[in-house]
């Protein structure tokens, strides 16, 4: 039966009701994602043996590892798990290790994904789990890459959205990651790098962007880097629904250790078309004591960020990773734009090496776990010679649709701020191109409501016209208090 993207999305979301009262709600993705991601790897692979069976006549031939995208060892299917009653979290992760001895490109998928514990997950409750899964097939024929890739997008917004503030630690809400792409439009053949990638939606935003554009998205080269092992396997899981096989996901500190080097043994930073980035923000234990001895692969251009904040060791990365004439978009916190110290010397060593392009300021409660406003930096390393000596500041504390818990983007806001940034003009209550001559004269401070005011504009004043006015108010007043003199002598309290 042909799925439609909201019955295949609330079939999904309806198996964390099963899990409900067993585990915390901010683990349920982990073994949500990991029976979806096992489910459509069974199918598939029967989708392809039964298509290269009637293809070949050779049973041998059509389960031969080489006629598969990826390889299952026998006795490790979906349909082998359903043929037991008991130990059914045991017969699990049998089957998740079995698959990733089996297959490079998924070691580590199945991360953090235990079933074997029987207080936590009964038979009787993996048994109800796997029938609730069992009520579509996932094959190819059944539910197209793109249909899962948005269902599975749409689960992690969702397991998002109920981790709370945790769900900031591996999702960038969607419109956030949208504007950040128009701004950079990425184009076919481009190398786009996300160096802390979370759960892939940067990513994948670029790879939508060339859909939209009628571009082939399959020219993009995809690279990216996540701390977070739980978070990698989700990135991973999410590339491989979308049918992305060649996307380059290390795991590791992209600070510490990065792993996008351009040789073995190398110590030099690879270099991108197009570098994009959500880092964790204001990141307290992020490097600096052996930042402060100097970085060793020379990412430190500009200085070595304070001890408590991160912010800009991740930004000074991403300029290390940028080519000749990439282009960078980072969302930050507000306060890297005008606190002074550490930061203000790479602050002004970015400004005056002209780096920076344009700020656009975002409305405040946009992403999980952080009620205030940040902005997104636009760092270019090569400017049009119309934009040289000049930044864009763009205010969208307005541009916001509320929500109850959270602010969110609409696609007419992202169409506004995008079309501030790509139009480079000045525009009242919104955008200003301010020369870098000002912004030096104000210390190389870039705090967004210097240069873009939204307060309503004070009424003209005729300064004579209130003169008078308070001349004859003062009048008034001599009176009244004349008046109130003579009673007090009639009443004798005063001589």
């Amino acid at each position: 039966m042909a799925l439609t993207l909201s019955q295949l999305e609330t079939h999904l979301w309806r198996a964390a009701d099963i899990l409900r009262g067993s585990i915390d709600s901010g683990d349920y993705k982990h073994y949500i994602f990991g029976l979806l991601f096992f489910k459509r790897l069974s199918d598939v692979w029967e989708e392809e043996y039964e298509d290269r069976l009637a293809r070949y006549h050779d049973a041998a031939l059509a389960a031969d590892p080489d006629e598969h995208r990826f390889d299952i060892p026998k006795g490790h299917f979906w349909r082998d798990i359903r043929r037991h009653a008991t130990d059914i979290g045991a017969r699990l992760n049998d089957a998740f290790r079995a698959i990733e001895d089996a297959n490079l490109r998924l070691k580590g998928v199945f991360q953090d994904v235990d079933f074997n514990n029987k207080e936590r997950f009964p038979d009787a409750m993996l048994e109800k789990l796997l029938q609730h899964f069992e009520t579509y097939r996932l094959r190819k024929g059944d539910v197209e890459p793109d249909m899962l890739g948005q269902a599975y997008e749409y689960l992690i917004e969702r397991f998002a959205d109920d981790s709370g503030k945790k769900g900031g630690e591996f999702y960038t809400p969607k419109m956030v990651v949208r504007l950040i792409v128009e701004c950079l439009k990425p184009e076919a053949g481009m190398s786009i790098y996300d160096p802390t990638c979370g759960s892939g939606g940067m990513l994948l935003e670029a790879v939508h962007h060339l859909e939209r554009q009628g571009q082939n998205p399959k020219s993009l080269s995809l690279f990216g880097q996540e701390k977070n092992l739980n978070t990698w396997a989700i990135c991973q899981m999410n590339l491989f629904l979308h049918d992305i096989d060649d996307a380059k996901v290390a795991r590791g500190d992209t600070l510490l250790e990065p792993k996008h080097l351009t040789g073995e043994g190398v110590k030099a930073i690879r270099t991108f078309d197009r570098v994009l980035a959500n880092p964790p923000f204001s990141l307290k234990s992020w490097g600096f004591e052996v930042w402060r001895e100097g970085d060793a692969y020379g990412r430190d251009v500009y200085g070595c960020p304070p001890k408590s904040y991160g912010d800009l060791a991740f930004v000074q990365h991403m300029v290390a990773s940028l080519k000749e004439d990439g282009m960078c978009g980072v969302v930050l916190p507000h306060g890297v734009l005008f606190r002074g110290g550490a930061e203000g010397r790479i602050r002004e060593g970015m400004i005056r090496d002209d780096l920076v392009e344009a700020v656009i300021g975002l409305a405040p409660n946009l992403f999980y776990g952080a009620g205030i406003p940040a902005c997104i930096l636009i760092l270019r390393r090569n400017k049009p010679a119309a934009r040289r000596g000049k930044i864009l500041i763009v205010n969208g504390a307005e541009q916001f649709v509320e929500g109850k818990a959270q602010n969110h983007l609409s696609e007419a806001n992202v169409a506004t701020l995008a079309g501030a940034y790509a139009g480079f003009a000045d525009v009242e209550r919104l955008a200003r191109v301010v020369p870098v001559a000002e912004i030096e004269a104000n210390d190389f401070n870039l705090n967004i409501s210097r240069y873009v005011h939204l307060g309503e504009e004070a009424e003209a004043v005729d300064v004579g016209e209130e003169v008078e006015k308070l001349v004859a108010l003062q009048a008034e007043r001599d009176a009244a208090e004349a008046r109130m003199m003579g009673f007090l002598r009639e009443l004798g309290y005063v001589g």
